[in-house]
Order: C-alpha cells, then structure tokens, then sequence
C-alpha cells in the first residue's frame, strides 16, 4: 500500500493531500531509464578495458595465428624463389646456351601483371599490405614457373635431336652422397691451406675416405690417367666431347684407376679411387668441368641424380667461402 503525503496550504490552515500527476512519474521513470543505460554503457567500457570476453579472446588467438602462418608464408615464398632463380640461372647459362637456344631475359622472366587491379578485394584490413604482397609474389612465381616450364618444353624438343649430347654431358655428381664426409669446397674464392691466401678455386673438393669410387659423369673416352700436372697428383681427364672435360684429381696413391688412356666409358663406371695424392690436405676427390678450355661452375651439372633437397644443400655447402683442401 502507497503512503499518502499531505502538504499544509497556508490559506486554509489545513493539510492537504499531495495529489500525483502522471507528467511527474513518466519524467521520472524516463530519467531512471536512461541514467539506468548509461550507467551501463560505462560499466560495460570499464570492463572491457580490464577483463576480456571468450569470444575476444578466441579472435585475437586466430589474428595472431593468422600473423605467424602468413609470416611463414612469406619466408616460403622467398625460399621458393630462391630456387626457381637457381633454375633460370642454369636454363638461361647452360640449357639454352648448350641447345642453340636464346636465353630468356630476366625482365620477361619476373614482370608483373599490368591494367586492373588484381588485389581490390584485399584491400581496406589491418594486413592488406603484407598480404597484397604475398598474393603479388606469389603471382609472380606462378609465371616465372609457367615460362619456365615452357622453356624446359622447348629444350626438351631441342634435345631430342641431341640425345648423344646429353648423355656426354657431366650430369652427375662424381661421388655418392652416402660415400661422403662432406663437401668441403666449391667453386669461387676459397682460403688456400698452405699459404692462406685467398685464391680462386676451380672446381668442388668432396670430401671421402681414401679408396671411395670415383664415377665418370658423363660418356666419353679417357683422355689422361696420370699424375704429370703440378698439383693434381694422380687423376683422370674424360673427353666428353662437344667441347666438354671433366678432370677427377688426388686420387689414391697405389692402383688409382680403373680405367686406362683411350677407354671408352659410361656415365657411372667406376673410374678411380679416392686419395689424397698432389697437393692435397686431406683424403677428398678435386672435380672440375671444362667447357671449350673454360673452367666453369660444376654445381650447375648435377641435375643427374640429385633431388631439389640434396641440390639445394650442396648449393649451400659449395657457396661457403673456407678453406678448400687443395
């Protein structure tokens, strides 16, 4: 039951009972409403600047998810182009050259996509540029590996009339993985181990123990089996032809060929036998590749029996720059 309230009115010297409008009460419920909601609204801001809710906290998981796989992506991506580079680097310097072909320019290679913009619909988020980017290097790849591929179509062609040149091409590696210790040295400037100068190293040192097999890699004949060039101690030269020889250096001390001037031989045969005879350090096999007379790069001729995986870490070793064995 409500009180009733009286006022006194001061004419009639009496009291009077206070009588309620409906105006008052809507006012005071309306202002109880709406100091009620913005009481609220505040409480609500407070709390959200100290105390998370699941749903906030199951999103900002995802955004950082989001971050770290779009981060390895992009380290993905640059690894990978890393490696369609090596390819068109070896396309463009020896396929194409050695096949009478034209190597393709580097600006038709990696050019972008011109007109409409390809990437509106990522455009206006928190990471809209890092992800335009790798949408646009990813691009990018898809077409260098598309001509790429075309190119290798083309060379494929070429080498179809050119079967006996392929197969006297160099193209392996000249001792097994599983036989080695390491690859020691590659090609380029290296530390020399008996002065410690700094010179140019022609060929790949691989390390292995003395007696290993020694493999032809590619057809040819038997130019040399000697140790009558300063340094090399005993090794063998094969004459591939096509302007092609491969030189297999430091072999062992007694019986190290198995192979003799004028012989006909296979990419694969067992020619010789790790040592470490000449001017060498350590047990390990000095290779080089010749092209008319040329010294050249021998990391580039081993697509033969290696993986991308196993190429791509013997890219690594062979880029270091130490001290070569010889």
């Amino acid at each position: 039951m409500s009180k009733v309230k009286y006022y006194y009115d001061a004419e009639t010297l009496s009291y009077r009972k206070v009588q309620k409008r409906k105006r008052n009460t809507f006012r005071k419920i309306t202002v109880f409403f709406i100091a009620s909601a913005l009481f609220g609204f505040l409480f609500f801001n407070l709390a959200s600047q100290f105390y998370e809710s699941p749903q906030a906290r199951k999103l900002k998981r995802e955004n950082e998810f989001l971050k770290l796989s779009l981060a390895q992506s992009q380290e993905d991506v640059s690894d990978l182009a890393k490696v369609i580079k090596n390819v068109e680097e070896r396309d463009n310097s020896i396929y194409r050259i050695y096949f009478d072909a034209a190597p393709i320019a580097d600006e038709q290679r990696q050019s972008g996509f011109g007109g409409v913009n390809r990437y509106k619909d990522y455009e206006g988020f928190d990471s809209s540029e890092k992800v335009i980017g790798l949408k646009e290097s990813v691009d990018k790849l898809k077409k260098r590996v598309a001509i790429q591929s075309k190119s290798l179509d083309e060379i494929e062609e070429l080498a179809k009339s050119k079967e006996e040149l392929l197969v006297s091409i160099p193209a392996i590696q000249p001792v097994r993985n599983k036989d080695l210790t390491r690859m020691a040295s590659g090609y380029g400037y290296r530390t020399d181990p008996f002065n410690k100068t700094r010179k140019f190293h022609y060929g790949m040192d691989f390390t292995a123990p003395r007696g290993t097999p020694v493999f032809a890699t590619g057809d040819g004949v038997i130019a040399r089996a000697d140790a009558n060039s300063a340094g090399y101690g005993n090794h063998i030269r094969i004459d591939h032809g096509f302007g092609y020889v491969s030189l297999y250096a430091h072999l062992r001390a007694t019986n190290p060929y198995n192979v003799r001037v004028g012989q006909r031989v296979k990419r694969g045969d067992i020619i010789g036998y790790v040592g470490s005879t000449g001017r060498s350090q350590a047990p390990h096999l000095h290779y080089e590749v010749f092209k008319d007379t040329e010294r050249i790069n021998p990391i580039n001729f081993y697509y033969g029996n290696l993986t991308p995986e196993e190429f791509n870490l013997l890219l690594k070793a062979s880029q270091q720059e130490n001290i070569s064995l010889d």
